[in-house]
């Protein structure tokens, strides 16, 4: 102690001399590689009297250049270091100002594949708005994107979308939105190579700067270039579920002191099965059962489908850099058919008659979204961006319906569907560091979105077509909103503040043509945001978090077409659909280093769902999307972050929570109310001397919840991913088990009022996959992808 004591006591007494008698001397340079291009962010590290002592440090520009000022004539260690480079050492007795010129490092016999597989663990940070969970360089990258969502703390991924608890996500990539529906996002994050991954970010909170439907948010963070170079892999993968899946993709980088170019392509091919079994209880105006409806329904997708995201930087100088993003999605083909067989019985169970109905439809779209991005940088470290967007979104659905009656009365239809999506933003964003410990961001945006949708229905008259104009229509939507934003944020002591103000204007106009129907709602809100975090001790810190959002509708929910899976299951728009407005509340303690205790609160006004409705007396299923008077969520968690080495860890929750909905349909008032538990264990380890094979597992119960006026029996998702380093790390293998059990399927039933069903939905979500990706090129590199965000696009859904 005593000796470590005047180590430290030394070493500050010969800073504070050479301070004191500086004679402003120098030293300089330049880093390069053995190609001789520039090596930006190396370290420059300068000791004094002896090689543990530091004095000076630096970093290399984009350039290569380095210079540490303020030096007197006395002896010096310099150390230059870059991963994936041998270190460069050299003593130096500096007797004026002195010009090392030249300094190339030398590759290490190791590839940086090598360097950061050994000890890399997946860790979890805790901030007071979010968790993030660091995976880069671990097993579960060898997967999808979607299958590290799926192993993400907090992050719910289901067939429906991906849901933090009960509340839909936004899915963010370096902090900008992603641009799809929430099919194609499903499909894209599937289908994505997870091997540029860094971290993944699960905000509960998000800053005023995040778009106010923004309530909760995934924001996935890639890795960033380094140096300059190429860099590229190839990776294909096999799944066998029901059916085969083929997927290939192939992402390449490029940076030079100016250019810094991403392009990332992936091709899929899959076909799909879903199984489901229904019942309705049709009943009488006594609510006793009249007649039982069973229905197995079988449905099988077959789809191609190309993604393309590309990300172009230039620097135009050392203040200025103009960025082009763009995120592509092309589905040239796409069959769904569904074939459905329905028995009917009479109260007492006795068979009286049945049908059979085949659906075939054929889909064709495709979905670019744009950004150009424009940011000045200033000379006290405060920025300005300027972001322009644009989006142009094409989706027609060819759909074929027969119904055969067991009594002959067969019914034949066509339907053709069309939505042309267009969409514009604008926003400029300022951000201004105050001092070392606060900031300040404000900003505007405006955004215009119109919809043109159509639906023409025929129905099949003696072998002819016969327009059915009850069924046939035109909307036409127009969605103007204009937003500005505060936010500060400070760091002082032990405590750490976030406040945030963000005001939003929208003006909507929804226009069904052939029914002569106009929806207008002009709204003006504030949605405040508050963080803080204080650290109490050592071992103890406090959080607490409030933040108000909106959901609004989704664009085509909005519009009032009845789309048909037969002639008994149909599909309808509300254009009386209002937004969602959400409170939410957490309080948080993180205690021992390694655990977490949190309660919360979430209130939602005006709750948007679909909601399946049966109306007893045509025998017709309609889901339809409606606005809940109250929704309220609130419950308990407790958090496990174990991490004691890079051999093993492991992450354990217990959540007990309670979901309140509350509805008014005019025959009644509803009030449905469960309290549920969540159980979560997700270790995972790394095996053989060099760490090379990672083994990742996941499991999740969820007993008997609420959801959408829809009681949900227990669910058990379970996956476990293995990868192995191969061909001196630049290849890996890997192998993914998903649905262990095979108790990842809903069992979903409703009871209230005059409703009563049940459906059992078995998904194709019980598979293997095996997977191969090889890098090439400079593999010192990291990508710095991302995608291009317009929080308008994520209210796209296709028409189904």
């Amino acid at each position: 102690m005593i000796a470590r004591l005047r180590f430290f006591f030394s070493t500050i007494f010969i800073v504070l001399s050479l301070n004191a008698f500086a004679q402003d001397f120098s030293i300089s340079g330049k880093v390069v590689d053995a190609n001789g291009s520039p090596i930006e962010f190396a370290n420059i590290i300068l000791s004094a009297e002896n090689e543990e002592s530091f004095f000076k440090g630096t970093s290399t520009d984009d350039e290569g250049f380095f210079k540490i000022d303020n030096l007197v004539d006395t002896t010096y260690f310099v150390r230059i270091s870059f991963i994936g480079f041998e270190d460069f050492e050299q003593k130096i007795i500096l007797k004026g100002n002195l010009n090392l010129k030249i300094i190339q490092l030398d590759e290490t016999s190791e590839n940086l594949d090598e360097v950061t597989v050994i000890g890399k663990k997946p860790t979890i940070t805790r901030k007071p708005d979010r968790l993030i969970f660091n995976v880069e360089n671990t097993a579960l990258i060898e997967g999808s994107t979607l299958g590290v969502l799926k192993s993400t703390p907090g992050v719910i991924v289901s067939e429906s979308g991906i849901n933090i608890k009960s509340a839909p996500a936004v899915v963010y990539i370096n902090n900008r939105k992603v641009q799809l529906t929430t099919d194609e996002l499903i499909q894209l994050l599937e289908n994505s190579p997870a091997n540029s991954i860094k971290s993944i970010e699960v905000i509960t909170n998000p800053p005023a700067s995040y778009d106010a439907d923004s309530g909760s948010v995934v924001n996935i963070i890639m890795s960033k270039n380094l140096i300059t170079g190429y860099r590229g892999n190839i990776s294909t993968n096999y799944t066998q579920g029901v059916f085969p899946r083929y997927n290939a993709a192939t992402s390449h980088f490029f940076k030079n002191n100016k250019i810094n170019l991403n392009v990332n392509y992936s091709y899929t091919n899959q076909k799909l099965n879903r199984d489901e079994d229904d019942r309705v209880n049709f009943l009488d105006d006594l609510n006793a059962v009249d007649q039982i409806w069973k229905s197995q329904t079988n449905r099988n997708t077959w789809s191609e489908t190309h993604n393309l995201n590309l990300n172009f930087d230039y620097n135009i100088d050392d203040r200025n850099t103009l960025s082009l993003t763009s995120t592509a999605l092309y589905m040239p083909y796409f069959k769904y058919q569904i074939k459905n067989r329905t028995n009917i019985f009479d109260e007492n169970g006795d068979f009286e008659s049945s049908f059979t109905a085949d659906n075939l439809s054929r889909d064709n779209k495709y979905n670019i979204g744009t950004d150009l991005i424009f940011r000045h940088d200033f000379d006290n470290n405060a920025n300005l961006t300027f972001n322009g967007h644009f989006t142009l979104y094409d989706y027609e659905r060819d759909q074929k319906v027969f119904q055969d009656e067991l009594n002959d009365d067969d019914s034949e239809f066509n339907t053709l569907a069309n939505q042309d999506t267009q969409i514009i933003t604008g926003k400029v964003d300022y951000n201004l560091p105050i001092d070392d410990s606060s900031i300040f961001d404000a900003g505007l945006k405006y955004s215009n979105v119109n919809t043109d949708s159509d639906i023409t229905r025929t129905d099949i008259v003696n072998g002819a077509e016969v327009l059915n104009t009850d069924n046939t229509d035109a909307f036409k939507y127009d969605e103007k909103v204009f937003a500005a934003y505060a936010n500060y944020s400070k760091t002082w002591d032990k405590w750490d503040l976030n406040l945030g103000l963000r005001t939003e204007q929208t003006n909507i106009k929804g226009e069904s043509l052939i029914l002569n129907e106009t929806n207008a709602q002009d709204y003006l809100n504030l949605f405040p945001t508050v963080s803080i975090a204080h650290q109490i001790s050592d071992n103890v810190s406090f959080n607490g978090n409030y933040k108000r959002s909106i959901r609004r509708p989704s664009y085509t929910n909005l519009n009032p077409f009845t789309l048909f899976l037969n002639e008994n299951t149909v599909v309808l728009g509300n254009p009386n659909l209002v937004p969602t407005y959400v409170d939410y509340y957490k309080l948080g303690v993180d205690f021992l280093k390694y655990f977490s205790f949190e309660a919360y609160y979430m209130n939602y006004d005006g709750d948007i769902v679909e909601l399946p409705r049966q109306d007893n007396e045509t025998n017709i299923v309609a889901w339809t999307p409606t606005n809940l008077d109250k929704k309220v969520d609130y419950g308990f968690d407790f958090l496990v972050n174990y991490y004691p080495s890079t051999k093993f860890g492991l992450y354990a929750a217990i959540s007990v929570f309670n979901v309140t909905e509350e509805a008014n349909f005019g025959e009644g008032f509803v009030e449905l109310s469960q309290w549920s538990q969540l159980f979560i264990l997700s270790p995972n380890m790394s095996l053989l001397k060099d760490n090379s094979l990672n083994i990742n597992a996941s499991f999740w119960w969820m007993n008997k919840n609420l959801q959408n006026l829809q009681t949900v029996q227990n669910l058990l998702i379970s996956s476990v991913s293995v990868s192995k380093s191969i061909l001196n790390k630049k290849g890996v293998i890997s192998l993914i088990v998903e649905d262990l059990f095979n108790k990842q399927d809903f069992d979903k039933s409703v009871m209230y009022l005059n409703q009563s069903s049940r459906n059992f939905t078995d998904s194709d979500n019980r598979f293997i996959k095996l997977g191969f990706r090889y890098n090439f090129g400079n593999t010192n590199l990291n990508t710095n992808e991302r995608t291009t965000s317009a929080e308008e696009r994520e209210r796209l859904k296709d028409l189904n």
